[in-house]
């Protein structure tokens, strides 16, 4: 398959985007059954939420179709104004889960309540658009996206990929290490055999 070229790729805050081409590109396997809301919804109240309730919580999240929303919780990729890809970065601290996650805090002495530092969690690309390098656009879309909103800092615990090894698209849904080692994020601790914390400091 042909990888995609930058001419090709427009993306856009989610807010800009129309709810249906966020829906088009988690199709219904994985990602549209939890909407974006792994990192979002605590515990028991996780279990016990419905399809439904989670659509609905992402719709307020990314306030999609709304131009003027004060913000988002991602972005949408277009290729040759196809919906695409998607792309969860916020604030860190929006991501309940990630705070009692230990792969973001291990040995760090991070503030968790740091509302400077932003987070990259999440990242889907639609059936038929895959493996041509989507995710390294959508990568590099974080970086003026979270620094024009005044964040300080964005982080990314993406997944090292391994030759020979098959990865389902649920487990990279935290993205390719490389595809943020190429936008510029250094890493920062390795914290499990597969999983990385790589950060770029815009101050």
């Amino acid at each position: 398959m042909r990888v995609i070229e930058e001419s090709q790729v427009s993306v856009v805050p989610a807010n800009e985007a129309p709810w249906e081409d966020l829906q088009e590109v988690f199709g219904t396997a994985d990602a549209g059954q939890c909407q974006c809301q792994r990192f979002k919804i605590r515990g028991w109240i996780w279990r016990d939420s419905t399809l439904d309730e989670r659509m609905t919580r992402l719709q307020d999240q990314t306030a999609c179709g709304t131009p003027d929303a004060e913000s988002t919780s991602g972005l949408i990729a277009y290729i040759d104004g196809e919906p695409a890809g998607w792309v969860a970065v916020e604030p860190r601290t929006a991501y309940p889960k990630l705070r009692t996650s230990r792969i973001p805090w291990a040995d760090r002495t991070e503030d968790k309540d740091d509302e400077s530092v932003w987070a990259v969690t999440c990242m889907v690309v639609r059936k038929g658009f895959r493996g041509r390098g989507l995710t390294y656009h959508l990568a590099r879309a974080t970086i003026p996206h979270a620094r024009t909103r005044g964040a300080r800092a964005l982080e990314a615990y993406p997944m090292l990929t391994q030759p020979g090894k098959t990865i389902t698209w649920g487990e990279l849904h935290v993205g390719p290490h490389q595809a943020f080692e190429e936008a510029g994020f250094k890493q920062v601790t390795h914290p499990t055999l597969r999983r990385t914390v790589m950060r770029i400091d815009f101050t």
